[in-house]
């Protein structure tokens, strides 16, 4: 039978309907990122026109709106590229959706902020400029918008192009450049620089350490026992309390100190308790979970994921404990210098103030944060429950070192140098194997050069991007934040 003028009609309708969808299909991808972009335009207006609210027709009442508006775009920064670092392993070992772990995050981020946040911050961020140097409180408030702006649109460059940064060391960097172009070099405290310098060191060489001594210890202890789920119905739950312990304590020192006098001692010791409780709770929960599953390396990764999901959710309420100041924190500053007339070495921090930090970072985070957590997660190496559940725990554990040492450390360079640590042991336990094998089979066939760079199991261009982007951060900030000062002044 011929084909009618209707059928026809239907299929060339058919074909225009599939071009229309592919049309809205492509405008929604290019519209996506304008939309996050619009948003975020609205909630920087929005936190200025609430500035202007709540402080009234008061002097310097123009000061504090611009300044709202920096630090609602400095909280949005943080969001899409700090807490990345907290959720990206467990996105990266399929223990979370993207949604999930956005959902997770945004929570616990806010209630870390406004819960833990803190009622005080230091104006000059970590005492690197001497607040009596400053001559006035205008030449203080223009330095502390310049700032906060310069970090704010370095962690947006570094969110752009992949890498992630220490927020807390952009605002250092920012600082140090207002201050130097304000009142000059002589005003900076150098001994707190280099130990800040010698941070981005410490930080990602003592987490890749600590998480590639956990993997090693999870490898030996479970993955290479004959009977794997005997083996993790032991140490699992004592992984868990160490888990356990480790939050707590870092919580104690990160989060609650802001709430109550903990000591690093009174820490320790709360930390010990929850540990104890938790392992010993934690016995019956693994034993019932185990049940039926096959002796394999695939069963072990569901025992982990839910220790995973806790440690990230964790990890992120005390990221919004901590560095809810750095995008509040000279905001609190500008405040307090315009309306006392004065310059402090340390302020209140206003509710509304945390307000615009909490729900800049949430924002940030649901807007751009599925970028950097893709990959911090899934493209430095490959993550399973087992290596992210080392990363998380190792991030808790170095912040804990550090503040026993008294040693300034950036939870980025932690979280990332954790990544790495799991990646390059990986690599060095794939040699040794490799070696081993060669030594039992002589006449195995041995691999090029070549084809051993090939199996490399961290990708190295991200390592060098990462790398590159930490060493400038401060450097960067400092030149963006001066030049914004002296550009300031030359216009007034």
């Amino acid at each position: 039978m011929s084909e009618t003028y209707k059928d026809r009609q239907w299929k060339t309708l058919d074909k225009d309907l599939k071009r229309l969808s592919r049309v809205e299909i492509a405008a929604q991808t290019v519209s996506r990122p304008l939309l996050g972009v619009g948003v975020s335009l609205a909630f920087i207006v929005i936190a200025a026109l609430g500035a202007a609210l709540v402080t009234g027709n008061t002097p310097g009442m123009l000061f504090v709106v611009a300044a709202a508006a920096f630090g609602a775009y400095m909280a949005l920064n943080i969001g899409a590229n700090d807490v990345a670092n907290n959720m990206g392993p467990a996105v990266g070992a399929n223990a979370l959706s993207m949604a999930g772990a956005i959902a997770i995050a945004a929570i616990c981020e806010s209630a870390g902020a406004l819960i833990a946040g803190g009622d005080v911050v230091s104006t000059i961020s970590k005492g690197i400029i001497a607040p009596e140097s400053v001559a006035d409180s205008a030449t203080f408030t223009w330095a502390m918008m310049a700032a906060l702006l310069a970090a704010a649109v370095w962690v947006n460059i570094a969110t752009w192009i992949g890498a992630p940064v220490s927020t807390t060391h952009s605002v250092v960097g920012g600082v140090l450049g207002a201050g130097v172009a304000a009142v000059g070099i002589a005003a900076v405290n150098w001994s707190t620089m280099g130990a800040i310098a010698l941070s981005w060191v410490i930080s990602p060489v003592l987490g890749g350490v600590i998480a590639a001594g956990m993997l090693a210890f999870i490898k030996w202890r479970v993955i290479y026992r004959d009977d794997k789920i005997a083996a993790a119905r032991t140490w699992v739950p004592v992984l868990i309390g160490v888990m356990a312990a480790t939050f707590a304590t870092y919580l104690a020192l990160k989060g609650l100190k802001h709430l109550f006098d903990v000591t690093i001692g009174h820490a320790v010791a709360i930390g010990v308790v929850v540990g104890i409780a938790s392992g010993l709770g934690a016995v019956p929960l693994i034993r019932r979970q185990s049940r039926g599953l096959e002796n394999r390396n695939r069963s072990l990764k569901l025992l982990f994921a839910a220790p995973l999901v806790i440690s990230a959710g964790l990890l992120s309420f005390a990221h919004g404990a901590n560095d809810v100041a750095n995008a509040v924190g000279p905001l609190a500053a500008i405040v307090h210098a315009q309306q006392a007339g004065e310059i402090a070495g340390k302020v209140a921090i206003p509710v509304w103030v945390m307000v615009i930090g909490a729900f800049g970072i949430s924002f940030g985070l649901v807007l751009f944060g599925p970028k950097l957590i893709r990959m911090v997660g899934s493209q430095i190496t490959k993550l399973n429950p087992m290596r992210a559940y080392c990363v998380a725990l190792s991030a808790a554990m170095t912040v804990i070192v550090a503040s026993w040492l008294g040693l300034p450390v950036s939870s980025t360079h932690i979280a990332v140098g954790g990544v790495f640590g799991v990646g390059f042991f990986r690599e060095w336990h794939a040699e040794r194997r490799l070696r081993r094998a060669n030594l039992t089979k002589p006449g195995a066939k041995r691999l090029g050069p070549e084809e051993r760079r090939r199996r490399k199991l961290v990708r190295r261009s991200h390592f060098m991007t990462v790398v590159a982007a930490w060493g400038v951060t401060v450097p960067a900030t400092a030149v963006l934040s001066g030049g914004m000062f002296l550009a300031i002044s030359a216009l007034q």
